[in-house]
């Protein structure tokens, strides 16, 4: 499936709550689909996406944290795995879309393009969720149960190699919006919830 399918599968759901995502290709596809002042695009800061969701979990239980990654990001720091895991919050949803390929950087191929299974490392890893998918569908489906579930879930989310930028971008996310983002995101956190009622 391609990405962006895949984003547009969960669309609702990631307008009814807190997004976290790595930049480049992921970035610019969420915000194709129309930017929510709950959804925050992580700069400068590769392999860091759960890190943060995870914080935010932590401090906010009474909503649901989505973390949208790559399997590049996550290779990058197999610790976040081991950290989600002890502090296992119930609020939150670990989506990673692996394409076996640094996409946003050059295409390089990643570790997950020669075998490797990021389901079986975060399950290793003591997530008490995981799943694997690669259908637009399925993916919806193991969103909803997993906020369903209220248990710490790590979905991985097989995808195409492949990158368009979504028409009407330049194919990445400004500085602009960027700075912008940090400000309106750390707003939106600071109500009460402004997505209920």
């Amino acid at each position: 499936m391609k990405r962006l399918e895949a984003l547009e599968s969960i669309r609702p759901v990631l307008e009814a709550n807190v997004v976290v995502t790595i930049m480049g290709a992921v970035a610019a596809e969420l915000q194709s689909l129309g930017h929510r002042p709950n959804w925050f695009y992580l700069q400068h800061a590769m392999g860091l996406a759960s890190s943060l969701g995870l914080g935010i979990a932590l401090v906010r239980p009474e909503l649901h944290v989505i973390v949208l990654d790559g399997d590049g990001s996550v290779l990058m720091n197999l610790g976040g795995l081991t950290t989600l895991a002890r502090y296992r919050p119930a609020n939150l949803v670990h989506v990673v879309f692996d394409n076996g390929s640094l996409l946003s950087v050059g295409g390089f191929p990643t570790a997950t393009s020669t075998g490797s299974d990021i389901a079986a490392m975060a399950s290793g890893a003591g997530v008490p969720r995981t799943a694997a998918v690669d259908s637009p569908d399925g993916l919806r489906a193991a969103v909803d149960a997993a906020i369903a579930s209220d248990t710490l879930t790590t979905i991985v989310a097989h995808v195409d190699a492949h990158y368009e930028p979504p028409r009407g971008t330049a194919g990445f996310v400004t500085d602009l919006t960027l700075l912008e983002n940090r400000f309106e995101f750390a707003r939106w956190l600071k109500g009460a919830n402004p997505l209920a009622g």
